[in-house]
């Protein structure tokens, strides 16, 4: 076994010999030695360092800061490579650290976020295609449908959801409806305000508020609960036991929400009515009788079905998107978190944006 050298430093003239083994067991004693002699080294000065014995990581950051500008000459070529790699290594990293702010560099991040959008898109596509492909096979065969995971996923999305969804939308109903009371008065037409929550609540705010809330409640959840499991390794469990995680995992969920998304539409338009109907009866004495005519008359059936034939398509864009979130998890706690936020977005995003294109659709077909 190797014994250790002491390590040394000496002074010959303007030139300085060091020698021993510079090694992290060593380094408390060579720092004081290093800090005493750096900077008091000429520029033209050499450190001889053919005396050393054994050089590791530490020592060599104790040469470097000693030798500063001087040269070190004498070691042998496995120190030399030792040495050269501390050096590269303790340099600054101008590629990730340096950051161009501007025009090209603003052009670069633009590109890296489109690409990115554009990579989401077609992820997102190429998801909902397998989950229809699936749900295709699945539904003809009854031994591969999952009632138990289908009936608790309901429960979770439908049931536990109606009672934000109902006060959001009835608080809502009634700002609304006391909003539009109050410019309208000036005009002498606050009884129109009746028309402003028929049309607003049964096209466009019932459902678009429900997606927006299940995006945030059950969307999350969904990621959640599957960014979890793949955490965990469950998911590859599943595929290890012959299982498809799609029929098992995202199916119950898909059409849980399916089911659910309708009713909660349903009650939400329902919630917002009643709410500037009351805001109606009580600051603009229009009575309930008033109130549910003028709501026939407008042809509440018609928008109804406008409002209500979205529902579907954001049910099934939540669910795909929480999903297919959640099974992009890494497999650590802070990849669910933002996994899990990513969901939300595109979700909301993805609702306001189909809600826009059928807005304007319906508007071009004049229904």
């Amino acid at each position: 076994m190797q014994t250790a050298t002491t390590p040394f430093l000496r002074q010959h003239g303007e030139h300085l010999a060091v020698g021993g083994d510079w090694t992290l067991a060593m380094a408390t004693a060579l720092a004081a030695d290093v800090s005493r002699w750096r900077g008091r080294l000429a520029p033209q000065a050499r450190i001889d360092a053919t005396a050393i014995a054994r050089l590791d990581t530490a020592g060599a950051r104790l040469l470097l800061d000693l030798a500063e500008a001087a040269r070190i000459d004498g070691l042998d070529p496995r120190q030399h490579a030792l040495l050269d790699a501390v050096a590269r290594a303790a340099l600054p990293d101008t590629a990730t650290t340096r950051r161009d702010n501007g025009l090209l560099g603003l052009l670069a991040r633009t590109g890296a976020a489109v690409e990115g959008i554009a990579r989401d898109a077609v992820a997102l596509l190429g998801f909902i295609g397998l989950v229809l492909a699936t749900l295709v096979r699945s539904l003809p065969d009854p031994r591969r449908w999952r009632p138990t995971a289908l009936a608790f996923h309901l429960e979770q999305t439908g049931l536990d959801a109606v009672p934000i969804v109902v006060l959001l939308n009835f608080l809502v109903g009634a700002v609304v409806a006391f909003l539009g009371a109050t410019i309208l008065r000036d005009f002498g037409a606050a009884i129109y305000t009746v028309e402003l929550i028929g049309y607003s609540f049964l096209r466009e705010f019932g459902v678009l508020l429900t997606a927006i809330l299940i995006a945030g409640r059950s969307g999350s959840a969904f990621t959640a609960q599957i960014g979890s499991m793949k955490a965990r390794e469950e998911v590859d469990a599943i595929r290890t036991l012959g299982l498809d995680p799609i029929e098992v995992l995202v199916l119950p969920r898909l059409l849980a929400l399916l089911v659910a998304m309708p009713l909660l539409t349903a009650l939400a338009m329902l919630a917002g009515i009643v709410g500037g109907g009351m805001v109606g009866a009580l600051s603009m004495d229009i009575s309930p009788t008033l109130f549910i005519t003028r709501l026939h008359e407008l042809g509440a059936a018609r928008h109804f079905w406008v409002g209500m034939s979205k529902a579907p398509i954001f049910a099934f864009l939540i669910a795909a998107i929480g999903c297919l979130e959640g099974f992009k998890v890494s497999g650590s706690a802070e990849s669910v978190g933002t996994h899990t936020t990513s969901s939300v977005v595109q979700a909301i995003f993805m609702a306001i944006l189909v809600d826009a294109l059928a807005a304007v659709f319906f508007m071009e077909i004049d229904v």
